[in-house]
């Protein structure tokens, strides 16, 4: 018997070896492409596989080009946080200099999507997710900001999770966590996973025709400031360092780097190139999965 269990427990730390080194390219290395900025958030992909990465502190959003490097791409951005490209190629951005979702033109001009949940200011729009229809789920936890006025409190009474209709209906879809984070939802647009940062858990959802959420399911024991997914399902979480899971809810790999992640898209035209946003620095990894959003 104590014969079995031991074999049992080399093949499964085989098979979790392989599915490691899957995802990886072969011989492939973290790379620092860039540093310097005050705290790096994000990041999103672009159509043509650029990756737009904010820096909040400062105000800005830069641009990743695989062949180009790092650029700016603007200095008034409304304080933006998460962002993401909606269908017709139009940045959008959780903006908390005035708690709300914006876009940019192609003149790189902001427009209000959205603010003001029943009459009362945002806490502070964190991260979103675009689902394939155009709807948009997007979480508002409370983090405190020393550029917001003097006496700007938190109005709402819980850090919620939103569905923002294509129509600009508003639904607080999640209010019962300690602090919402890091959102991303699969490509067919039938399940969402959603960060309680501060209670360190990963929730799954069912997403109905209606937009609303339901079957919520336990799915990883860690808290995300930013998550993503690739192609073969596995969910991507950014908390100390890069955890994956397969669809099953299985850690299959760990990802150190020089400093702590804070979110996470894949970039590239081939989408095979994980970007990372940690802190100061933003870095890259070559993967042999490729991203879906």
């Amino acid at each position: 018997m104590r014969l079995i269990t031991i074999l049992l427990i080399f093949m499964a730390a085989l098979n979790l070896f392989g599915q490691n080194s899957s995802i990886i390219a072969e011989k492939a290395e973290i790379k620092k492409i860039a540093t310097g900025y005050a705290f790096t958030e994000g990041p999103a992909v672009s159509p043509n596989g650029q990756v737009f990465f904010t820096d909040q502190p400062n105000d800005r959003i830069y641009v990743w080009d695989e062949t180009g490097g790092v650029a700016l791409w603007s200095d008034d951005t409304g304080r933006s946080n998460g962002i993401y490209f909606n269908a017709d190629g139009q940045l959008v951005s959780c903006a908390d200099l005035q708690n709300q979702l914006v876009y940019f033109d192609s003149d790189k001009k902001r427009h209000l999507l959205f603010e003001n949940y029943e009459g009362k200011h945002l806490n502070g729009p964190n991260d979103l997710w675009i689902a394939p229809n155009g709807d948009i789920y997007f979480t508002d936890p409370y983090y405190h900001r020393n550029y917001w006025q003097e006496g700007h409190t938190q109005v709402q009474d819980v850090g919620g999770v939103y569905h923002l209709s294509r129509n600009g209906i508003a639904t607080r879809v999640i209010g019962d966590y300690k602090q919402p984070n890091g959102i991303i939802g699969t490509p067919d647009g039938k399940m969402l996973y959603v960060a309680d940062i501060n209670d360190r858990k990963i929730w799954r959802y069912e997403i109905q025709p209606d937009g609303m959420l339901s079957g919520k399911t336990f799915f990883a024991p860690n808290g995300s400031d930013g998550m993503t997914i690739d192609n073969r399902g596995n969910i991507y979480l950014t908390m100390g360092k890069v955890w994956v899971y397969s669809p099953d809810g299985e850690l299959i790999q760990e990802i150190d780097l020089p400093e702590s992640p804070s979110n996470i898209c894949f970039g590239g035209k081939e989408r095979d190139i994980l970007f990372i946003t940690a802190r100061s620095s933003v870095y890259t990894l070559k993967m042999n999965v490729r991203g879906v959003d």
